[in-house]
């Protein structure tokens, strides 16, 4: 009787919710996002992609012109070099398949009713609702954007054939400050989301 009770009472071990290699992708990728935001819009400043539209300078990063390309490209390798092992390390463990998916309009417009009523569960923070499933591959696919807008701008000369995809070499600067834009937005909701389950922060901290 006492065995049993004793048995019963021995801790199982937490479950892993967040694997090292996405632990520190995510991290990694914060840095970068924020620094290239920060260094970002001090080279927009020095041109403006819209007249008369500047970003205040206390929130820019690399002090001139000239320092905020270094940042700038720095964190553009880090942030590329950790895209890429996210994305394949998704893609090989199946991570990409089991987590992201599947997700169907019906099952994004259910679950955002769901969590702007206040209603939306958090329970299980091992799976993803169909909101943060929609946001996840959302904000990948603007990083991807992100980067190849920053290849034709950079390398126009070098890379004609992605410039002209983005419709040439100012509408790329365009393209590349709208994905900005749309990153800092996910990372300001990211935010206010962390906030109000602040276990999603325990468990991208200590993988549990």
């Amino acid at each position: 009787m006492n065995a049993t009770h004793e048995v019963s009472n021995v801790r199982r071990p937490a479950v892993l919710i967040q694997p090292g290699w996405v632990r520190v992708c995510h991290w990694l990728n914060a840095l970068a996002a924020v620094l290239m935001m920060m260094s970002g819009w001090r080279i927009y400043d020095a041109s403006p992609v819209f007249k008369g539209f500047v970003i205040p300078v206390g929130i820019t990063l690399g002090g001139w012109l000239g320092g905020a390309l270094q940042w700038h490209f720095a964190a553009m390798w880090l942030l590329f070099v950790n895209a890429l092992f996210y994305l394949g390390m998704n893609i090989v463990t199946g991570r990409i398949r089991t987590k992201f998916f599947p997700l169907s309009p019906r099952a994004v417009r259910h679950d955002l009713g769901e969590a702007l009523k206040g209603h939306l569960s958090h329970a299980d923070p091992s799976k993803y609702n169909a909101v943060q499933k929609l946001a996840y591959l959302f904000v990948m696919l603007d990083i991807a954007v992100l980067i190849l807008s920053g290849l034709a701008i950079w390398k126009s000369v070098q890379f004609p054939l992605l410039r002209e995809l983005m419709g040439g070499y100012d509408f790329a600067r365009v393209v590349h400050f709208c994905a900005m834009s749309l990153l800092a937005a996910f990372i300001i909701v990211h935010l206010v989301m962390v906030a109000l389950v602040p276990r999603s922060l325990v468990t991208m901290i200590r993988g549990r």
